[in-house]
């Protein structure tokens, strides 16, 4: 039985549509709702798993809204710290297995190089911190997990920077866009793909898991853009201009550089061909056009 936490929204969804497509029979596959299953209620949650006993689990499940986080921390702490804590527990208890996620937000962020696993961790942000209280959690309970730390994640439904982009380019002639943040925008589909390779493997540790190449913030919407001027998404494109991340502030600290070193998950899985970031983007605008999304609400 496998069960997948977080199965809306973005990695979650692309996850759990990759596994039907693989074979992954209905009554093997658990994917609650909120008014299923409370995430907030871990007694709740603790009751759930005895009742369904499954073997893997795969917590998609996340506070991800870094700004509002600096507000209500009590709730980015349960879910992205206690909840990761119960679903270790479990896991030991039942010899089962953990797939879950984290984020580059954890790194120092500093520099200008690709970071990898072992590289300095300094979160800045109650996200962030949140996030790697929860890695700690599962790691000092089970060795039966892998945490994928992801970066700049985006999909062609859910709420996500390209689709924002897409959104502000209709109602809008002009934008500025941060141009000193640098990190890879990640496909969730792409991350769903790489984590089925996971789960088969049934790889255990800390991973870092985003597209290769690198951009900002401010070269990532030119070439949404681009790409969704070219299939016809969008009809008019608007004027960009970059501008310092102290230009435009933020309730929570954002890391300036994002890059992540995914050779270590590359080496372990045994893939040489590491797509790029624009085949990732250029493969969601092409779901875009197959939809026929003329707008992206937000």
């Amino acid at each position: 039985m496998i069960l997948v936490l977080g199965s809306n929204g973005q990695v979650g969804f692309e996850l759990t549509q990759q596994l039907k497509a693989a074979g992954i029979a209905h009554d093997r596959l658990l994917t609650p709702k909120r008014e299923q299953l409370d995430l907030t209620d871990l007694k709740k949650v603790s009751t759930y798993l005895q009742q369904h006993q499954p073997q893997v689990i795969i917590n998609a499940a996340a506070y991800t809204q870094v700004d509002k986080a600096e507000s209500e921390p009590a709730l980015a702490e349960l879910l992205n710290h206690q909840l990761p804590a119960v679903l270790a527990d479990y896991i030991q208890q039942h010899d089962a297995y953990l797939l879950h996620y984290s984020t580059d937000y954890v790194y120092a962020g500093q520099g200008d190089h690709a970071q990898a696993e072992d590289a300095p961790l300094n979160p800045q942000s109650v996200y962030a911190k949140t996030k790697r209280a929860g890695e700690k959690a599962i790691r000092a309970r089970t060795e039966h997990a892998a945490i994928l730390r992801t970066c700049w994640v985006y999909s062609a439904r859910g709420h996500n920077f390209m689709n924002t982009m897409l959104t502000l380019a209709q109602q809008r002639g002009a934008l500025r866009i941060v141009n000193d943040q640098i990190g890879a925008p990640t496909s969730a589909s792409f991350i769903a793909q790489i984590s089925r390779a996971v789960l088969d493997k049934k790889l255990t540790g800390i991973y870092n898991l985003a597209h290769g190449g690198e951009t900002s913030w401010y070269g990532f919407a030119q070439a949404i853009f681009s790409e969704a001027h070219a299939l016809g998404l969008l009809t008019k494109v608007p004027s960009v201009t970059p501008i310092p991340t102290a230009d435009y502030p933020t309730p929570a600290k954002r890391p300036l550089n994002s890059r992540l070193d995914c050779s270590a998950l590359q080496d372990a899985l045994g893939i040489a061909d590491w797509p790029h970031w624009r085949s990732g983007l250029t493969n969601e605008m092409n779901r875009l056009k197959q939809q026929d999304v003329k707008h992206v609400s937000v």
